[in-house]
């Protein structure tokens, strides 16, 4: 059984990773954003003007999440940000044909392969790699050829991580949602001991690892003192919420201060 302790033991990998400038960074998902806007059939707020900020105050990426729909982040937004995001542009997705095709013009510098299908609201499972790793290793070839980092949104399960290498993708982000979830009704060892594994094996086969969902100023800290060799969060819903209360550049000084080395050590 895993042990809570294990976790401050964890914590001092953390913070020599921090010391040796490798700390988690911070990719801001700005789909809630063009969601607003497009409550009014407007131009505000503008997610182009958005992403420029969150930079300029601090965020180390930005990420969007175009569905076939375009109920929030249009392709056209996508295109734009292109010119703007000067940190590291992050597009994940369902990789069909129209997504596959926009990611190949904008040529970002990570895609992230979600399998959600077009009718749901939020992604809510990862990739089940073992079934998926011939459809997952053509994709990546394909944008391998475009000089992206590709990562596969998967669920915290071990077996999964051996197709996952297998498919030839860079990374895999860990979909934490159901760390969320445990760790608000307080169980931290049961929300903590999934990841950790996942983490650990990913880590020897030589994945990168990403995290995503659900995350916030309550549980990120904990999260990343956990989790060694994280590399990067992507939080978008909470993040933006967080922004009616406290503004942008306060938000991100908040969140910012979850990742620091004195936050989590």
């Amino acid at each position: 059984m895993w042990q809570w302790g294990q976790v401050l033991l964890l914590g001092l990998f953390v913070k020599i990773d921090y010391e040796r400038g490798m700390a988690p960074k911070l990719s801001v998902n700005i789909n809630k954003v063009a969601t607003l806007r497009n409550a009014r059939g407007g131009v505000e707020p503008c997610p182009i003007d958005f992403a420029i900020k969150a930079q300029e105050y601090g965020a180390q990426g930005i990420t969007v999440h175009p569905r076939p729909d375009q109920r929030h982040i249009r392709y056209e937004d996508v295109l734009k940000l292109r010119d703007v995001v000067h940190t590291e542009f992050n597009i994940e997705g369902y990789p069909n044909e129209s997504f596959l095709e926009l990611v190949e013009k904008v040529r970002p510098e990570q895609v992230t392969l979600v399998p959600d299908p077009p009718h749901i609201l939020t992604s809510n499972a990862g990739w089940n790699t073992r079934e998926h790793v011939q459809l997952l290793s053509q994709i990546v070839e394909r944008l391998h050829k475009i000089n992206a980092r590709v990562s596969i949104f998967l669920d915290p399960d071990p077996s999964l991580i051996e197709s996952a290498k297998q498919s030839g993708a860079d990374r895999i982000e860990l979909y934490t949602e159901s760390y969320a979830k445990n760790y608000a009704m307080g169980n931290i060892e049961t929300a903590l001991e999934p990841y950790v594994e996942t983490a650990k094996k990913a880590r020897n086969v030589g994945l990168q690892l990403n995290a995503g969902h659900d995350l916030n100023t309550y549980n990120l800290a904990d999260f990343c003192t956990a989790i060694e060799g994280l590399s990067e969060v992507s939080i978008g819903h909470a993040l933006i919420s967080d922004c009616l209360y406290w503004g942008l550049e306060e938000t991100l000084k908040k969140y910012l201060s979850c990742l620091s080395v004195d936050h989590l050590v």
